[in-house]
């Protein structure tokens, strides 16, 4: 009765909550009236690093403030960090989906898996499967609960550990993804409140997702074979045993020969870039870190993927001729075109936030009122994380709900001395760990169709109730892991990046 009542509010929450464009759109409006009713009072803060100076909000209602909104309006959008590199990136992840290689990686990897690993596997490429879109929800989801099936295992396992992988683990990978250019430009826009050259880096969360990545791994492993499958008992065949289908031999001749193309690319790329000399570097220092190598990432990112899924699809005959190539690209951005409409709104309302003034009043205020409580500095991160978790189960946008929290939590949190860098693998944390158990989310749907071929009368509660103790673990095990990151070790995130803002006196 109370798992009913749980979602049944998170249910209204949800429904209640407009469309993400609608929601941006009312909060634009509300942020005139806002700067404009500050404005009118006069309200301002001491600039903690002039003391002589004041910060005074802006009356965006003014003429001077109307002026200044009409003739940024194209250039606010144009000029948001995340678009281009989001763009470029998926135009490349676009071929190698198109093409099939990403769909036939994974059944290759989880087909030649031994058994006992099956389940570790599923839970792995799941995480990795998200540099890909929905390539996760569509190919390894179903095929997991298959394979499952086969073994004698029950299928409902295969589900839940694929998609913990899938939806749970969406914040580590070992490959810099789709997501990374958007989180970052959204952190990097956010940061700027306080520090207006500050850079955040596509690269800036890699070290840590990529630990997490294992870590993420080893739990779903953990929870799947210890709480969720003996939870589910012996499956009664409601379905007869599907036979699951291998890769063809020219399958594998494809992957072979973009394996090929794969590590010749690769080659060329370490040529480029390990001798100390190389423009690629840092001219003073000589070092990877910081240098144009990292700020092209993008570039390397788009041929990363469209080499190896050139090659895959002319050899699968899929990839007929250029015009084949340029209508996969074509179909990847169509995928983004809801991106596009609610990244343009984001845009405005983050680029009307700082001209306001508003983002810093409130992080000084907010950075001044945290200080008063004098709370952990472990405990206050973790916090944020909560918090961020708690937010994605209305609002399961990645994105969507960086965009409209970055411009609060960022500027807050870096006058109470933390990295962007280490807020924005903090939100990923608490945006990845409720993705399994929130019924915003848009994949639910289609998690449950492919369930319900093993089981009838299983539903959306149902798949909750299952995905829970994943959501749990992953959170506590997370949070460990970023505290001894932060706190104990003090490492940096990424390539590069600070654990700690030291701001400018």
């Amino acid at each position: 009765m109370e798992q009913k009542n749980v979602l049944r509010v998170l249910n209204r929450l949800g429904n209640f909550l407009p469309h993400p464009v609608t929601l941006f759109v009312s909060l634009i409006l509300l942020l005139l009236g806002i700067s404009a009713v500050c404005s009118y009072f006069d309200l301002s803060v001491v600039d903690p690093r002039d003391a002589e100076k004041k910060i005074t909000i802006i009356n965006l209602l003014s003429l001077e403030g109307i002026v200044r909104f009409s003739t940024h309006f194209v250039s606010n959008f144009t000029n948001f960090a995340p678009l281009g590199s989001a763009l470029i990136a998926m135009l490349g992840v676009g071929i190698a989906e198109a093409s099939g290689l990403l769909g036939s990686l994974i059944k290759a990897l989880v087909l030649n898996t031994p058994k006992r690993l099956v389940t570790l596997i599923v839970v792995f490429t799941g995480i990795m499967s998200n540099v890909a879109s929905d390539v996760g929800y569509v190919v390894l989801i179903p095929l997991s609960a298959m394979i499952f099936h086969s073994l004698g295992r029950h299928p409902l396992a295969g589900i839940s550990a694929a998609f913990a992988g899938v939806s749970g683990g969406y914040g580590a990978n070992l490959l810099v993804g789709t997501i990374d250019p958007i989180l970052s430009g959204i952190t990097q826009q956010a940061a700027r409140i306080v520090s207006p050259n500050y850079i955040v880096g596509v690269e800036s969360n890699w070290y840590f997702m990529a630990v997490s990545t294992f870590l993420i791994a080893f739990l779903g492993y953990w929870v799947t074979e210890k709480i969720v499958e003996p939870r589910l008992g012996q499956y009664k065949e409601e379905k007869e045993e599907e036979k699951v289908v291998w890769l063809t031999p020219l399958e594998k001749r494809a992957l072979w020969f973009s394996g090929i193309a794969f590590l010749v690319y690769v080659g060329i790329v370490c040529l480029l870039i390990l001798p100390s000399d190389s423009p690629f570097r840092d001219p003073k220092t000589h070092s990877l870190i910081g240098s144009s190598f990292f700020k092209g990432i993008i570039f390397f990112i788009f041929f990363f993927f469209a080499i190896p899924g050139i090659v895959y699809g002319i050899v699968m005959k899929k990839f007929i001729n250029d015009k084949s190539v340029i209508e996969a690209m074509s179909e990847s951005l169509k995928g983004m075109s809801m991106y596009l409409v609610i990244i343009f709104f984001a845009a405005q309302f983050i680029s009307l936030f700082s001209w306001s003034h508003l983002g810093s009043f409130l992080a000084i205020k907010g950075s001044l009122f945290l200080q008063s409580l004098d709370l952990n500095a472990g405990i206050l991160l973790i916090g944020f994380v909560l918090i961020c978790a708690f937010i994605n189960l209305m609002v399961a946008s990645a994105s969507a709900q960086w965009a409209l929290t970055a411009p609060i939590f960022v500027p807050i949190l870096m006058n109470l001395g933390y990295a962007p860098e280490v807020i924005q693998a903090a939100y990923r944390i608490g945006d990845s760990v409720t993705n399994i158990i929130t019924p915003m989310l848009a994949y639910l749907s289609v998690i449950l169709v492919v369930a319900m071929r093993y089981k009838k009368d299983v539903g959306i509660g149902s798949i909750i109730f299952l995905m829970f103790p994943y959501s749990l673990v992953f959170l506590i095990g997370w949070c460990v892991l970023l505290y001894v990151w932060v706190f104990v070790l003090n490492l940096p995130v990424g390539p590069g990046a600070e654990t700690f803002y030291k701001a400018i006196p």
